[in-house]
């Protein structure tokens, strides 16, 4: 039974696992499990964050400075009827 395959379409990828696997005599296949291997234990590890997470995070903060019984419904801007002051 063979094993299973990845594809990978990159030039990029390609060459620097050539380049690797040439520099420290692993095969590619070895050297993709490392990668991801480390790659999943710094994701796991929060070493690496996305750009959304500093977002997420400044709008926690934000809520924890707004008041309590604070609304965000700007009932105060509009009459009775729905229409602005």
């Amino acid at each position: 039974m063979s094993e299973p395959q990845l594809s990978i379409r990159s030039s990029k990828a390609r060459d620097l696992a050539h380049a690797l696997s040439r520099r420290t005599g692993q095969p590619i296949n070895r050297l993709v499990e490392l990668a991801l291997e480390r790659y999943d234990q710094e994701l796991r590890a929060d070493n690496i964050r996305y750009p959304m997470d500093a977002v997420w995070d400044l709008a926690d903060e934000d809520l924890r400075n707004i008041a309590p019984g604070t609304t965000s419904n700007h009932d105060d801007f509009y009459d009775e009827n729905g229409l602005p002051i």
